[in-house]
């Protein structure tokens, strides 16, 4: 089978027997994600490739395929728990993992009838590759698994790496890289480039792409993801191309580019239980002494983290929601200091529609990391508002690559220093940025067509989308104010920001 959208529907369309089991669409890829491996573990074992299997005799694949009923459901647990304490890729796809499919007869006929009747190692990369993205796309189309949070609109991915032009032997990494569309995205980049030697590929294919993310599963597919479109190694000894952790805990590395859009939620808490039993959430103060400022905010935490882990003329591209470009206290300080201590050159101002997870107004950040000057290193902060009058939706009126060309074109990747003003397009002196109310950067000058004229009004379900959107953002602050009146510790911080 050569066709991405083919294998995808033979793949997908199991789901949906699945679903009967209360298996939800993530359990089912990371299901995928554990036979996958098997099977092209045993493939690759055999002529013509012939190469030493990562994973141990009588926990492969024929293991499974020699098993029925409940031996295999038995059996297939005690692969998942013995394959997850081992190192190297094997242990990275399989680390606490468990079996959700319940049914022995549908787990046989998912092992015999969808997965061993393709050889996938004979797919090339691009099919693979695509098709496994294709699942992600529609696992993070499920509204409910909470998914859509990992998984960036790739269109806005490609228009980022495009403008960044990543090259080859530099280092790049994603501190926050969910199922890795960032990272694809920057190898896809460099590979097409005209003229790469042997050792560029080499080293394009294992020492290029890192990235970070916190959540097991969610690293797994990410693991799987590059595996599929060719990139790490199998092999145990190789070192891994991204890592769970909490990239906020320290720095872990300094690279040449950083390409992110980290989490959404604004505040960084964890589940206690108080002295009377009762669970409490407590924010976590990330407190480093390579941080400008001290704060709980999860967003400007990571803005100051991707600062550090560049290396001096190190360039940056990062998603951030509103309220980084306007937040006072440690907001405040953090633009501050990275308009002086960075080149900060450009702001795209992102649509709304475009995320998977509601009521999301955010921005993409582009800055250059610079050496310690007593002159600040911005001077000018170009800004293009692809916000205002437009309207997307998920479904109706997805966010396409085209959508970004002007964006791409205004930018001038190739002299980002001749640039030219458009409607859409302006440039912000430093010293003006200065005098704004708290270094404020949200910044736009367009007129919104729909406050001038109701004739230009977008369609009905597109206000009640957006209406929906702030509705549920509203919703999401008043919960974390309600759950900060609740801790001694928190409840002062938060009877401030009610009085506001």
């Amino acid at each position: 089978m050569t066709n991405p959208s083919a294998l995808i529907s033979k793949l997908w369309n199991y789901c949906s027997i699945l679903r009967d089991d209360g298996l939800s669409y993530g359990d089912y890829v990371e299901q995928l994600t554990f036979l996958l491996f098997l099977k092209m573990a045993e493939e690759q074992s055999q002529p013509p490739f012939s190469k030493p299997s990562t994973v141990p005799k009588g926990y492969d694949w024929p293991s499974l395929l020699a098993k029925d009923g409940d031996e295999l459901e038995t059996h297939y647990r005690h692969v998942l728990e013995t394959l997850g304490k081992k190192s190297g890729m094997l242990g990275l796809i399989f680390r606490k993992a468990q079996n959700k499919i319940q049914d022995p007869a549908k787990l046989r006929r998912l092992i015999v009838d969808l997965i061993d009747k393709e050889t996938w190692s004979s797919l090339s990369a691009d099919v693979k590759g695509d098709a496994y993205e294709g699942l992600l796309q529609k696992n993070a189309e499920d509204v409910k698994g909470g998914a859509g949070q990992y998984f960036t609109p790739r269109a806005l991915i490609a228009a980022m790496v495009a403008v960044m032009a990543p090259q080859p032997d530099q280092t790049i990494c994603d501190p926050a890289c969910g199922t890795g569309g960032f990272l694809l995205a920057a190898h896809d980049y460099i590979a097409r480039l005209p003229g790469l030697d042997k050792a560029q590929k080499k080293r394009l294919k294992n020492d290029t792409l890192f990235g970070v993310e916190l959540v097991d599963s969610v690293t797994r597919l990410c693991a799987m993801n590059l595996l599929l479109h060719g990139i790490g190694s199998e092999s145990a000894e190789s070192d891994l191309p991204i890592v769970t952790k909490d990239a906020l805990a320290g720095k872990h590395g300094e690279y040449d580019m950083v390409l992110a859009n980290p989490p959404f939620g604004k505040k960084s808490s964890v589940t206690i239980v108080n002295e009377a039993g009762d669970q409490e959430k407590e924010s976590l103060i990330i407190n480093r002494d390579d941080f400008w400022a001290t704060t709980s905010n999860k967003q400007l935490n990571f803005l100051q983290h991707i600062f550090t882990i560049l290396k001096q003329q190190g360039r940056a591209a990062v998603v951030l929601p509103d309220n980084v470009l306007f937040e006072g206290g440690a907001g405040e300080t953090i633009r501050h200091a990275l308009l002086k201590q960075a080149d900060v050159h450009t702001l795209l101002r992102l649509p709304t529609g475009i995320f998977y997870a509601q009521g999301v107004k955010a921005n993409v950040l582009f800055f250059d990391r610079k050496p310690a000057s007593e002159k600040p290193w911005t001077n000018k902060l170009w800004i293009y508002d692809l916000r205002t009058n437009q309207h997307f939706t998920l479904k109706e009126n997805p966010l396409k690559r085209a959508d970004l060309d002007d964006f791409v074109a205004s930018y001038n990747p190739k002299n980002r220093h001749q640039r030219k003003e458009t409607e859409r397009f302006k440039a912000f002196a430093y010293d003006d940025l200065l005098k704004r109310d708290k270094v404020n950067l949200d910044i736009f000058w367009l007129k919104d067509d729909a406050l001038e004229d109701s004739a230009n009004l977008p369609a009905p379900e597109i206000i009640a989308q957006e209406i929906t959107d702030d509705l549920e953002a509203a919703l999401e602050q008043f919960a974390d104010i309600a759950e900060d009146l609740k801790s001694p510790k928190n409840g002062n911080r938060a009877r401030k920001m009610l009085a506001k």
